[in-house]
């Protein structure tokens, strides 16, 4: 079996902090969101992060991120160019939003030769995550069928106080295998539960303490890249006639067609870690307590690259 390799998403990073020059560090020690992700991989097993990127914000993510970890890992980069599509289809006139996370991970397919796991750039994950990840890819082939695994999170261990969030709500089996995942696009903290809305809060809908919800950490074998591709070009079609400038290929979407068509399985790997982002500007001093606590705990190093 291939050792598996770490996919980190972060070709919005640009985006949404206005250029990875001013991403700001979150304590004295230079640390950002990403550190903790790669330092925890790499402690799980990993030897091996892939970078998906934006090609003109390259030399910016080198020496923001890249080198210092090129010390420990092998370090590779793959552009994320929306113009990289099949042969019969355009970008739309005017069209500047990217295609989504399905065809981030499709850009990777020729530097993917194995299992790989997939986080977002800009979420705090927690140790437990990449190790029972790891642990999953070196222990689980496809066979009759493709072999994935997901991360799950508390929900209430997702929330911000400070807005809105974005989840994946999973359905899942008596053995912890997932059945579906409903995406939410609003949920907002409420005390100490989750409640989200689908009309712009004309109505709200509970989500129950201990519901289980992705925070896009897979777990996928080779064969996914191959279903990403086959069915991109069903997805532009579709897309491209119905929302030209805003349809967008998500990763979810696709493991819930294979989930549908009984060509997958995905086992949910609990996690009771808290999931930290900065998603609005008051989180961040929030974020920085929580990692100063946790290297006053031992959990981290003052220093994670020295």
């Amino acid at each position: 079996m291939s050792e598996p390799v770490l996919v980190i998403m972060a070709a919005g990073m640009g985006s949404r902090y206005g250029g990875l020059k001013q991403i700001d560090p979150l304590n004295a020690q230079g640390d950002i969101i990403i550190d903790f992700s790669i330092y925890d991989a790499y402690k799980a097993g990993f030897k091996k992060v892939i970078f998906i990127i934006k090609r003109e914000l390259e030399a910016d993510f080198r020496e923001k991120i890249g080198d210092k970890v090129s010390r420990y890992m092998e370090v590779v980069y793959v552009y994320q160019d929306m113009n990289n599509i099949p042969d019969g289809f355009c970008v739309p006139e005017g069209r500047v939003k990217p295609w989504g996370t399905g065809h981030a991970i499709l850009s990777c397919i020729d530097v993917i030769h194995g299992p790989f796991a997939v986080i977002n750039a800009d979420d705090y994950y927690g140790s437990h995550a990449f190790k029972v990840i790891y642990d999953y890819l070196t222990s689980h082939e496809d066979d009759d069928k493709y072999r994935y695994a997901m991360v799950g999170y508390r929900v209430e261990n997702t929330l911000t106080d400070f807005g809105h969030v974005s989840r994946g709500v999973c359905v899942t089996d008596g053995n912890g295998m997932l059945m579906g995942i409903h995406e939410r696009t609003h949920i907002e903290k409420r005390g100490d539960v989750g409640v989200y809305t689908e009309d712009e809060g004309k109505t709200w809908v509970e989500i129950p303490r201990g519901s289980t919800v992705s925070m896009n950490m897979w777990g996928f074998g080779e064969s996914l890249l191959e279903e990403l591709k086959v069915r991109f070009d069903r997805f532009l079609a579709k897309g491209l006639s119905e929302n030209p400038q805003k349809c967008e290929y998500f990763l979810p979407s696709v493991v819930g067609e294979l989930l549908d068509e009984g060509k997958a399985t995905v086992k949910v790997l609990p996690s009771e870690d808290r999931w930290y982002g900065v998603t609005y500007k008051e989180d961040k001093p929030v974020v920085t307590e929580a990692i100063a606590r946790m290297k006053s705990d031992g959990l981290y190093p003052e220093y994670l690259w020295k």
